[in-house]
């Protein structure tokens, strides 16, 4: 294994650019974790594109001529990097990478469009989307869920660039969390996809969002739903994983989501038996997904899906008693067979890869 982390850490070194320095290594507990030359490289994603407005692919529905603009008219403060999703979660992980490195060379830079962005006005206008009957969905589930991620960041953030930008955004991240809970009491079956609408997935950034900000409401909506939907699941059928556009693991994210939400010793036994290949030796399940296309913004999927992977390994080895450490060594060989491809060259993967990178190699100190 050491043998193989040293050949991906020369790899990524190689294809960055970066001939002598390592942008990951292994830290005491045996992650991977971001160095400053990591974290200065991956700031330079979401730097190139938060502020670009083209190309951009809309997910509004136009129910009058009002709406056929430029989307900054309608989303200023998240028009770039190619969909409003991916630019909420680009700044979600320029947030991060301050608070973990504070000291980024990016630094000045990354303040000054943070704060450009999220501005008390541009967020009043990017509320005003939802208030048109035909967009009162919009960006459910995946673009609400990093909003609330993004506002959770500002929060614990304790810089008065923070402070001010949580104020400024807290409005919408309520607006996000009255419809989460409305929409929950609506919901009557779970949405098992392993794309954006992925139920569990916004479910567990929700949640912490919700603890963090001490939401209670939300957070009694989001358990009941995750006991509702979940609670009895047995078998999860991960075999048939991943689907050809996958990015989200819908067995392994529904498994992360509830040590959230389930006592301890509850946790245990359920995840046994929803995911009893995790507790096999050796692990004979999960192979890591394969792209062929990394200029094909759907297959290029595949690479998030192993990260993604990865963070909900490293949870649930956290709160098992059972193969933690061949579960996380599961979790490190999804990190190496995506991290050389994060920034590979092309917009069809680098708008978005780098948050869920820095997601996955940051995951340890911050989300337990």
């Amino acid at each position: 294994m050491k043998k193989i982390l040293l050949a991906t850490l020369c790899n990524i070194s190689m294809l960055t650019g970066y001939a002598q320095e390592t942008l990951y290594n292994q830290n005491a507990a045996g992650h991977l974790q971001l160095t400053p030359a990591g974290a200065s490289h991956l700031a330079g994603l979401p730097l190139r594109c938060m502020q670009k407005e083209f190309p951009y692919k809309t997910g509004v529905t136009f129910s009058d001529s009002s709406l056929v603009t430029d989307p900054k008219v309608y989303h200023p403060a998240f028009y770039g990097c190619y969909d409003w999703h991916s630019s909420v979660h680009g700044h979600w992980m320029l947030v991060r990478l301050l608070k973990s490195f504070p000291d980024l060379p990016e630094a000045a830079t990354i303040r000054t469009k943070l704060a450009e962005n999220l501005t008390a006005s541009n967020i009043h206008v990017e509320q005003r989307i939802y208030f048109n009957k035909e967009n009162k969905g919009f960006e459910r589930i995946y673009g609400w869920s990093w909003l609330l991620q993004l506002q959770r960041e500002l929060l614990t953030w304790k810089d008065p660039l923070g402070q001010t930008l949580s104020h400024n955004v807290q409005p919408l991240a309520q607006q996000f969390s009255s419809a989460y809970i409305a929409f929950l009491d609506k919901l009557v079956y779970p949405i098992r996809v392993g794309e954006h609408t992925n139920l569990a997935f916004g479910l567990r950034l929700a949640w912490d969002y919700a603890v963090t900000a001490q939401d209670t409401a939300l957070q009694t909506a989001i358990r009941k739903a995750a006991l509702r939907f979940y609670a009895q699941d047995k078998d999860c059928p991960i075999s048939w994983e991943p689907g050809g556009y996958d990015f989200l693991s819908p067995c392994l994210e529904e498994a992360d989501l509830m040590w959230r939400i389930m006592p301890a010793s509850q946790y245990t036994t359920w995840v046994k038996e929803f995911l009893p290949g995790l507790f096999t030796t050796p692990i004979t399940i999960l192979s890591t997904a394969q792209v062929k296309d990394r200029t094909d913004g759907k297959l290029v999927h595949l690479d998030g899906l192993n990260l993604s992977r990865a963070w909900c390994l490293y949870g649930i080895a956290r709160h098992v008693d059972q193969n933690q450490e061949a579960i996380k060594q599961l979790a490190h060989h999804h990190l190496e067979a995506a991290l050389p491809h994060v920034a590979s060259g092309d917009y069809a993967g680098e708008h978005w890869l780098g948050s869920f990178a820095v997601y996955s190699l940051t995951i340890e100190n911050n989300d337990r």
